[in-house]
């Protein structure tokens, strides 16, 4: 049997069957399996999670959830106006604020322009 902390099947510990990490039953994904398989969780309620320890971060279990592929619906297609979109606002990030070029790569939010602006002796005073 798996260790005992993250092994709840039943829910009565976390409120809904609760799996260690890789060990969750066939017939439940996650949104990143389902999308990689075409599908969608299509409004379907969580049917179950996935807990583990990170060691990245200290704040306490990771959680992953998990739906039935079962009730899982195809992508919706993407359309003209909706790729427009994605490609207006993928634009927008590329482009710097300070000089209005568009760098050909998404804009560090950290230091708010391109690193050409960046280097300048202007910005660094």
């Amino acid at each position: 049997m798996p260790g005992p902390r993250f092994w709840d099947p039943d829910g009565a510990r976390y409120g809904i069957p609760t799996y260690p990490y890789r060990l969750a039953p066939d017939g439940l994904a996650t949104r990143r399996q389902l999308r990689a398989a075409g599908l969608r969780p299509g409004g379907q309620p969580i049917a179950a999670q996935i807990l583990w320890h990170s060691r990245r971060t200290r704040s306490g279990p990771r959680a992953a959830y998990l739906y039935r592929t079962e009730l899982a619906l195809p992508v919706r297609p993407m359309t003209p106006a909706k790729r427009a979109a994605l490609d207006r606002a993928l634009a927008a990030r590329r482009t710097c604020p300070t000089c209005d070029q568009d760098r050909g790569y998404t804009i560090p939010t950290s230091i708010g322009t391109c690193l050409t602006c960046a280097d300048t002796p202007a910005l660094a005073a």
